[in-house]
């Protein structure tokens, strides 16, 4: 049977919309308010009245001008009709949690339906959109059916058509464009139109913090226009659903709705755009999820999430996460959270978070945390955080932490203040040793050495040749040791290195090990002697007597003791002078 609205109630239904009066919301929107302010910025006013209110205002920055100047004195009065008076009805509320969310809407418009048709499970809703001030039919606004999640974009002409499989009591249409106040009417089964001029406060999430990930060059790429113009139509109206497919963001089982529905299980054959998942995603190639997702995602190539992820990701190339991160992420090259995360990321290439993080990164090239990490760093090539550092790092070239508090081992190990070890060829902190030893000791009368590190640990790197025109030796190494500090002057340094001896040939082997010990006395500010005794122990497959012509022929000394035919130790002494 077809049916038409007739032109008398259209008209009925026009006026009762516009006098109409919101409906009263249960929370903070009507609680009462005074307040009295003279010539303050319209922020500060918000401010006050969200501390008498007890709940917060959330908007964008360029729905105030910030220099604006307003004065109020209202008692006792709802929140809605104080916002009202001070926004001049030009801005729509809605309320998530402890939030009122303020939306610039200074326009209004209706659904004038044209054609209503009803058959068995069948119901054809089509008509305009007009702009109730103007008269003019407004293109590319939202038309949809909240609960049976069926949309539509208006044509040019403000034209839609919408048709519902099954057997309804009701179908309520609402209409959303920026800009413009939201607005429904509900269709019965007898084709009676009662308008609405309010939004359901109870059906509205929000999409409070998440990243604009239309705006980004995947979103850029991947997501439709009418996908673009519907999330800012109805940006915070989200809807819960067991299951969804889609081949592309564009063909879902959700049509253009799909970025405004939560799954419990959705299977993307090529690619997906999803308001969230709170269960099982997977995708051929990319899942791109507008909110929150839960549970574990898969994704053969990428995963976008403008939300927070709780659970495990894992992506073939990349995973890229706007909000919070807690769970296991895995990628082929890159994983990237803009905010807190917690748990594990391991990538081939790069980890990235964007603040602070517990858990453990793992990557081929290079782990950076823009704030705090707490936990374990593995980087081929190298680890970065920018802030404090509590647990290890370990990195093939650079380890970096502004404050370090734990453990790094790298070739180049690098802090601000480092509290902890470091474990390398050079450890440089602005708080740590930069020393410089110039000393002698009984196999190689002329070193010097660089000790960096700390207290706890330092590493020492040095060259050394005998001063000699008969007896030459030349020498290079390595070492670690450790102070005992037992005042601002006096301390105890024990030390472990390695050298090589060059006696004109490196055709033998001339391996040289040492423990020493120094004792350390500061004479003045930047100035220390140092000296103690040693245990060396030689290795070298070269007979004595073989050295080139003007080298040292023998290095082990008479009083030594031999451990076998190449192996022979011996005390000896070190001492020196050093500039720190």
């Amino acid at each position: 049977m077809k049916l038409k609205a007739t032109l008398a109630l259209l008209f009925f239904a026009a006026y009762t919309k516009a006098q109409m009066p919101l409906l009263p919301s249960k929370h903070n929107l009507e609680k009462k308010v005074s307040i009295e302010v003279k010539d303050q910025r319209i922020a500060e006013v918000l401010q006050k009245i969200g501390r008498a209110g007890n709940f917060y205002f959330s908007y964008s920055g360029t729905l105030l001008k910030q220099d604006s100047l307003v004065s109020l004195n209202i008692r006792n009065s709802p929140v809605r009709e104080v916002l009202n008076k001070l926004f001049n009805n030009k801005v729509d509320y809605t309320e998530n949690g402890e939030y009122v969310i303020l939306r610039y809407a200074a326009n209004h418009f209706t659904i004038e339906p044209e054609n209503i048709t009803t058959a068995e499970k069948l119901y054809l809703i089509s008509g305009f959109v007009i702009d109730t001030e103007t008269g003019l039919k407004v293109k590319q606004a939202s038309v949809y059916e909240k609960r049976l999640l069926q949309s539509t974009l208006t044509d040019n002409k403000g034209y839609f058509k919408l048709k519902f499989k099954g057997e309804h009591t009701e179908v309520i249409l609402t209409a959303s464009k920026e800009t413009y106040r939201d607005t429904s009417l509900i269709f019965l089964s007898d084709i009676k139109i009662k308008p609405e001029a309010y939004r359901d406060q109870n059906d509205r999430t929000g999409n409070m913090g998440y990243g604009d990930i239309e705006n980004s060059g995947i979103g850029r790429f991947f997501i439709s226009s009418k996908q673009k113009i519907q999330s800012l139509n109805i940006p915070d109206f989200f809807a819960n659903t067991p299951f969804q497919a889609s081949f592309t963001p564009g063909l879902s089982s959700h049509g253009i709705m799909s970025s405004q529905v939560i799954n419990k299980f959705s299977l993307n054959i090529l690619g997906g755009y999803t308001a969230g998942t709170n269960g099982f995603e997977i995708a051929g190639l990319f899942n791109i999820t507008k909110g929150d997702v839960k549970k574990m995602q898969v994704a053969g190539l990428f995963n976008q999430v403008g939300g927070s992820v709780n659970g495990i990701q894992v992506a073939g190339l990349i995973n890229d996460v706007r909000g919070e991160k807690k769970g296991f992420q895995v990628a082929g090259l890159f994983n990237n959270v803009k905010k807190e995360a917690e748990g594990f990321q391991v990538a081939g290439l790069c980890n990235l978070a964007g603040k602070s993080m517990k858990g453990m990164q793992t990557a081929g090239l290079i782990n950076i945390t823009r704030k705090n990490f707490s936990g374990f760093q593995v980087g081929g090539v190298a680890n970065i955080v920018s802030k404090d550092m509590d647990g290890v790092q370990i990195a093939g070239v650079l380890n970096y932490a502004k404050k370090m508090k734990g453990l790094q081992i790298g070739l180049i190990n690098v802090a601000d203040t480092l509290s902890g070890w470091s474990v390398g060829l050079l450890n440089f902190s602005k708080n740590g040793y930069h020393k410089i030893s110039v000393y002698t000791n009984e196999t190689v009368n002329t070193n010097i050495s660089l000790k960096t590190g700390n207290a706890n640990l330092y590493t020492i790197l040095f060259v050394g040749m005998n001063a000699s025109s008969q007896e030459k030796i030349k020498t290079v190494g390595v070492g670690m040791g450790h102070d005992f500090i037992f005042n601002k002057r006096l301390s105890l340094g024990l030390e472990i290195t390695g050298q090589s001896l060059y006696m004109g040939s490196w055709d033998a082997a001339n391996l040289l090990s040492r423990v020493q010990t120094n004792l350390q006395f500061q004479l003045f500010k930047g100035f220390a002697i140092f000296g103690g005794p040693a245990y060396a122990i030689y290795s070298g497959d070269a007979p004595a007597g073989s050295s080139a012509p003007g080298y040292k022929q023998n290095v082990v000394p008479s009083h030594h003791t031999s451990f076998g035919n190449a192996t022979k130790g011996w005390i000896g002494f070190n001492a020196g002078i050093t500039i720190m």
